[in-house]
């Protein structure tokens, strides 16, 4: 096997490389840094050891000394290692000396470079740090030197005197020495310099000053760790260009309860909008093993969930083409996705996810016909009994079941801007996984009217319904509280 030091990017989950995610994917120990960025730890295997390896000002987790070790362990003995740092291995990240020391030791390793904070940062905040008239080249410096060192290794009279644009990582603590030191070398007190806080993340803040000014503004501002400062003229190009702060999610935290074999697509909408997205699934889906499945004995299929599709297309034999006599109905917009997605167009959709709006779209059509529903294991009857009463002969199959489980960390849903329920099963769940907190303090966003009033019985707040009972509703409702 062979250990991988992969660079994570600047704090975004989605900035990266396709080759990180990869390796991440299948690693069986992840060692991670602090700014690896959270999201990024759920994509490993259930079973894979998470060893942390962050460093902060308030708290190192382990030495080099120590990960260096630990790398070498787990590598030795055969394992995939991912090693996974925060914005490019060798850029400011002791990538380097952990390469040397899996190579003294004889272990094979791979660099799998990542997208530097010294670029991403800035670009997230309007700033480019190049720039036609203004910046023809750029610098990248440390602003976090090596303690107990006698002299600096930095020269600050040829940064002084550079003409381009300086970058400095690792700032937020020594923003009074970096400005201090240019001036003093002869840069003007007047030059403009920029500031990003947690750049890249629904948190980044950012602020455009001079050097003479640089401190007391970054004070007032609250500006903390981690923080990258450009130096320049570049850094005025923020009034103009500034973006990621003006999505209309950003800076909100919002936590997603959808099975994590769903989630992804409302979280990455979400995050496209700025939104930082806690992934904190607090149920699987699991397949219920059955015989083969008749379409011949069907007139109509209901489906009432996009779990479903699949595992009905596979209880069929996997040909769609012999559904082509049944009547395809979907209680909503997310289960006819889920059906275009297996090649199979539904012929009803109410304009209301519940089983209710279904039941009644078919009502007219169904006497005397015979109608199998398609569900979960534990499911409202409102569907079945509403088919029942318009004269059809009804079969319920149940393909799949819900299965609870513990979020990684559940406590930071608690403080979350909004945690999104998307069925009562989630909400269950999730009174499950936090059982022994008070749930009261809880901002609830519901898909819809069964699963908000599944929330209110177990005593969670709902702040805010979608009008429309699907995904694309439900992100329009966070975007409008």
């Amino acid at each position: 096997m062979t250990v991988y030091l992969v660079g994570a990017g600047p704090g975004d989950p989605g900035l990266i490389t396709v080759r990180g995610r990869a390796l991440v994917e299948r690693a069986d120990v992840l060692v991670y840094d602090r700014l690896a960025g959270e999201p990024l730890l759920d994509l490993a295997p259930p079973d894979a050891l998470l060893v942390d390896a962050g460093k902060s000002p308030e708290r190192v987790a382990m030495t080099q000394d120590e990960i260096n070790a630990c790398l070498v362990e787990h590598g030795r003995a055969g394992r995939s290692v991912v090693r996974l740092k925060g914005g490019d291995p060798f850029v400011f990240g002791r990538g380097g000396e952990e390469a040397l020391a899996l190579r003294e030791a004889g272990v094979p390793f791979e660099v799998v470079p990542g997208l530097s904070s010294s670029i991403a940062v800035p670009a997230f905040a309007g700033i480019p740090v190049t720039q036609r008239g203004l910046a023809a080249q750029f610098a990248v410096i440390t602003g976090h030197e090596r303690d107990g060192k006698e002299s600096s290794e930095i020269d600050w009279d040829v940064l002084a005197r550079f003409p381009g644009t300086l970058v400095f990582l690792m700032a937020a603590a020594r923003l009074a020495s970096i400005a201090d030191a240019l001036i003093a070398a002869g840069k003007d007190p007047e030059t403009p310099v920029g500031v990003t806080q947690s750049g890249t993340t629904a948190a980044q803040r950012a602020l455009v000053s001079t050097l003479a000014r640089l401190a007391e503004d970054a004070a007032a501002a609250g500006i903390g760790a981690p923080a990258v400062c450009v130096v320049g003229p570049v850094a005025t190009l923020r009034s103009s260009i500034a973006w990621a702060e003006e999505r209309p999610l950003h800076g909100r935290l919002i936590g997603v309860t959808r099975p994590r074999e769903r989630a992804s697509r409302l979280a990455e909408r979400l995050r496209d909008l700025g939104a930082e997205v806690i992934e904190a699934p607090t149920i699987r889906t699991e397949a219920i093993a059955g015989p083969p499945l008749d379409p011949q004995t069907w007139d109509v299929l209901c489906l009432t969930s996009p779990a479903a599709v699949p595992i009905l297309v596979e209880r069929i034999g996997g040909d769609v083409r012999r559904l082509a006599h049944v009547t395809i109905a979907a209680i909503g917009a997310g289960t006819a996705a889920a059906l275009r997605s297996a090649g199979i167009v539904a012929d009803v959709v109410p304009e209301s996810a519940v089983g209710e709006a279904l039941a009644a779209s078919l009502a007219p059509h169904v006497h005397g016909k015979r109608v199998m529903v398609a569900r979960a294991e534990q499911a409202r009857d409102a569907l079945p009994e509403g088919l029942a009463a318009a004269g059809a002969e009804v079969v319920i199959e149940p393909l799949y079941r819900t299965v609870p489980i513990v979020p990684r960390n559940p406590e930071r849903l608690l403080a979350a801007d909004a945690v999104c329920f998307t069925s009562a099963s989630t909400v269950h769940a999730f009174c499950a996984a936090l059982a022994g907190h008070d749930l009261s303090r809880v901002r609830g966003v519901s898909i819809g009217p069964i699963t908000s009033s599944a929330a209110r019985e177990r005593g969670i707040p709902i702040v805010a319904e979608a009008a429309r009972h699907d995904l694309a509703g439900l992100i329009q409702t966070l975007e409008e509280i």
